[in-house]
């Protein structure tokens, strides 16, 4: 399912479903249960004889997947399946496709820049930059591969002065209370505790960076310390 709207304009999307239908010789019984099912799982059974252009984005976005799922293909491509959908939307759609993909035993490929779609989605993460693969494995991979550091975020009890943070790490944030220090993974443990032996630290974590800063640096070719 891509950007293109397969989608009958002027007429209820039912239409567009029973056009589908006949386009992939579905058998009546089947394309009544797959219907009956995704309408469902979609929550759009109040809908379904309404104009197309007088739905929403959401009911759109929900009734284009139906017209690129009414035939069950076990093979599913999504190309920025919740591109432009509020949060709330979003969530829905997110959990439609692992639904689906539980229900029908699909494989998906999906496609997007937004990155909880890939976190919440994917097992199996490609990046291809200008033609070339620069990783294939799994998400958490990503982190073990390209992120050579972790992040520190401490907050102190009083005035520290950011300067004589820069022994423990690189300071990414300093906005008293609170400093953000990205340290070498392999010295995490012995910067934080050097933090907490020397500074006046009321609370500390140790986090991995953020998979969208992992990405932009691996396209940008930067180191991410």
């Amino acid at each position: 399912m891509g950007q293109k709207n397969q989608l009958w304009w002027d007429l209820p999307a039912i239409e567009s479903f029973i056009l589908n239908k006949e386009i992939y010789e579905v058998p009546n019984d089947q394309y009544k249960k797959t219907l009956d099912e995704l309408v469902e799982l979609l929550e759009v059974a109040d809908v379904l004889k309404v104009q197309v252009r007088k739905l929403s984005l959401g009911q759109r976005m929900k009734m284009e997947l139906i017209a690129a799922l009414i035939h069950s293909p076990k093979i599913l491509f999504l190309d920025e399946p919740t591109i432009g959908l509020d949060v709330v939307m979003q969530k829905k759609m997110r959990d439609f496709i692992k639904e689906y993909n539980k229900r029908f035993n699909a494989t998906i490929i999906l496609t997007s820049h937004y990155m909880d779609d890939v976190k919440e989605l994917c097992k199996r993460v490609i990046i291809i930059d200008k033609g070339k693969i620069l990783f294939d494995g799994a998400l958490d991979e990503i982190i073990k591969k390209f992120a050579n550091h972790k992040l520190i975020t401490a907050i102190f009890s009083k005035p520290v002065d950011p300067k004589d943070l820069k022994d423990i790490g690189v300071v990414k944030e300093f906005d008293f209370p609170k400093a953000v220090i990205s340290v070498k993974r392999a010295s995490a443990s012995l910067a934080a505790a050097e933090l907490l032996q020397n500074f006046p630290v009321a609370d500390l974590n140790i986090e991995e960076p953020q998979i969208e800063d992992i990405i932009r640096e691996v396209f940008t070719g930067r180191d991410l310390a």
